[in-house]
C-alpha cells in the first residue's frame, strides 16, 4: 500500500465520502424501539453492502437473540501481519425530544463545519470514516495488514447479547487487538488517545412494605413507607463529597500513579462547567476534577419511582418504591464483588417491614491499555502528522463494554482511536459530527495502518 496515494484518494474522494455517511444517518436504526426492528435491518444491509464492493469476504448479517452483527474479514496480508478487528456499532439512540432539533433527526444537513444528525457522532460517523479509509487504501494496493469488522446492533441498549456472540465466535473473531472506534478526542485542535475506561454496575432495587397503597392519614406512622425507606438506604450510600459509603466499595480501587496522574489532560473547571452546563461542581476534594471524573469509582442514582407522582396532591402510602443505581468502575474493582457488597449493605439496612429484591441490569469490567504499547504509539505518530501536535492520553469515565468483553474472552486489548467532541450533543438533541475532524479522523485511520502494518 503507498501511504501517499491513500492520502491523495482520500482528499479527492470527499464528496463520495460525505454521501456515504449522509445514506447510513438518514436510516433510524434506533435500538431500543421495536417499531424500528426494519430500520436496524435495512442498516445492517447497508454495511454489508459496503464491505461486499469493498472486497471483504464472508460479509454477512449474524443473528443474536435481538439486534444482529456485521461481520466481514479480508485476510489477505498474511500470517506475519497483524490481525485488527475493527468494532463499532450501528444502532442509534431514540432522537427524544423531537421539538429540541433544529433540523430532522434522520436527515442530515451541513451547517457551517458541521453535520447534524442522530448518531453522526456516536457512532455511525467514526465506522464510515474507517470503511472511507480502508477505500482508500484498497485503491492503493493491498492492505498491509489482516482486518476484520465486528459491527453489532445493541449497543445503546447495554450491548446484552454482545458476550454470548463474542462466546460463540471467539475462534472467528481472533486479534491482535481490536480498533474501536467508539471513542473521540478533548477538541477540535487537541487530538487525543482513550487509554483506559471505567467499568459499570448497574442495578434497581425493589422495596415492597404491603399489598396495596394505603391512606396516609389512617395507616402513616403505624406502616412504613418504602418511599421513606429508599431514601434513607440511597442517603446511607454516599456522603456529602460523593465518597462512596458501601463496605468493601473501595477494596481493589487501584490509584494512580504519579505518572499516570501527569498523563491526564489538564481540564480546569471552568472546562467541566462549560460542558457540562452546570453553575457548580462537586466531588472529592483530595482528587482534582479531571480525576475524579476519568479515573475514580462513581455511585450515581439514575432513577426512583414510588407513590403518587401526577399533578396535584393525593394523600397516599405508597406500597412499593425503586431506584436503579449506577456505579462506575476503576481499576482493579470487578462487578460481582460490588454487587456482593451492594447485597450485603441491603441485608443489614433493610428493615423488617420490607422485602426487597436487587436487580442487576449490566455490568462491565474497567479496562486499561499501556500508553507506551506498540499500538498507541502508532496512533500517536498518525494523530501527532495529521494535526500537527502531540495527542494527550485521556482516561474516560463512561463505559464502552465490548472493551472489557474482547479483552476477558479473546485476550486482545483494545484501543480507542475516534473523533467525536465533547461538545457533539450524543444522545441529545442537534447530535452533530466536526467534519474539518471526520477528514482527519480518515487520514488518521490511513496513517495508523500503515504504521501497524509495518
Amino acid at each position: 500500500m503507498s501511504l501517499d496515494q491513500a492520502i491523495e484518494y482520500a482528499e479527492n474522494h470527499k464528496d463520495e465520502f460525505l454521501r456515504q455517511i449522509f445514506a447510513l444517518l438518514r436510516i433510524p436504526s434506533i435500538s431500543t424501539l421495536p417499531e424500528h426492528e426494519k430500520d436496524i435491518t435495512s442498516a445492517a444491509r447497508w454495511l454489508v453492502n459496503r464491505l461486499e464492493e469493498l472486497g471483504f469476504e464472508n460479509a454477512e448479517i449474524l443473528p443474536t437473540k435481538r439486534h444482529p452483527v456485521v461481520y466481514a474479514e479480508m485476510l489477505r496480508a498474511g500470517a506475519e501481519a497483524p490481525t485488527v478487528l475493527f468494532y463499532g456499532h450501528y444502532d442509534v439512540q431514540p432522537a427524544d425530544p423531537l421539538d429540541e432539533w433544529d433540523s430532522a433527526p434522520f436527515d442530515p444537513v451541513v451547517r457551517g463545519e458541521d453535520v447534524f444528525a442522530r448518531g453522526a457522532s456516536d457512532m455511525k460517523g467514526q465506522v464510515v470514516a474507517f470503511l472511507n479509509a480502508v477505500e482508500a487504501m484498497l485503491a492503493a494496493g493491498d492492505l498491509p495488514i489482516n482486518l476484520k469488522f465486528m459491527l453489532e446492533g445493541e449497543e445503546e441498549i447495554g450491548s446484552p447479547n454482545l458476550e454470548a456472540f463474542v462466546q460463540e465466535h471467539r475462534d472467528r473473531l481472533a486479534c491482535d487487538f481490536c480498533l474501536n472506534g467508539d471513542s473521540g478526542i478533548l477538541a477540535p485542535d487537541q487530538p487525543s488517545i482513550t487509554i483506559a475506561l471505567r467499568g459499570l454496575s448497574y442495578f434497581e432495587i425493589r422495596l415492597e412494605g404491603q399489598r396495596s397503597d394505603l391512606h396516609s392519614g389512617m395507616f402513616g406512622g403505624v406502616v412504613d413507607n418504602p418511599a421513606n425507606v429508599i431514601a434513607e438506604l440511597i442517603a446511607g450510600m454516599r456522603d456529602e463529597h460523593g465518597r462512596v459509603l458501601i463496605p468493601g466499595f473501595y477494596e481493589d480501587v487501584r490509584e494512580l500513579s504519579d505518572q499516570e496522574r501527569s498523563l491526564l489532560p489538564e481540564l480546569d473547571e471552568e472546562w467541566w462547567r462549560k460542558h457540562a452546563g452546570a453553575s457548580k461542581l462537586f466531588g472529592d476534594p483530595a482528587y482534582s476534577v479531571t480525576e475524579r471524573a476519568r479515573a475514580r469509582p462513581t455511585f450515581d442514582v439514575n432513577g426512583i419511582l414510588s407513590g403518587f407522582t401526577g399533578e396535584g396532591s393525593k394523600t397516599v402510602l405508597p406500597a412499593r418504591a425503586m431506584a436503579k443505581l449506577s456505579m462506575r468502575l476503576v481499576p482493579d474493582q470487578k462487578p460481582e464483588k460490588i454487587r456482593a457488597a451492594l447485597e450485603a449493605y441491603l441485608e443489614q439496612n433493610v428493615p423488617e417491614t420490607m422485602t426487597w429484591e436487587l436487580i442487576e441490569h449490566a455490568s462491565s469490567p474497567p479496562s486499561v491499555i499501556s500508553h507506551e504499547s506498540a499500538e498507541v504509539q502508532a496512533a500517536s505518530e498518525a494523530l501527532e502528522a495529521v494535526w500537527g501536535k502531540q495527542p494527550l492520553f485521556d482516561r474516560i469515565g463512561g463505559t464502552v463494554p465490548v472493551v472489557g468483553m474482547i479483552q476477558e474472552i479473546l485476550g486482545a486489548d483494545s484501543l480507542m482511536l475516534g473523533f467525536g467532541l465533547p461538545s457533539d450533543n450524543i444522545h441529545g438533541p442537534n447530535e452533530k459530527q466536526h467534519l474539518p475532524n471526520y477528514f482527519r479522523g480518515i487520514e488518521t485511520y490511513i496513517r495508523f495502518v500503515h504504521s501497524v502494518g509495518k
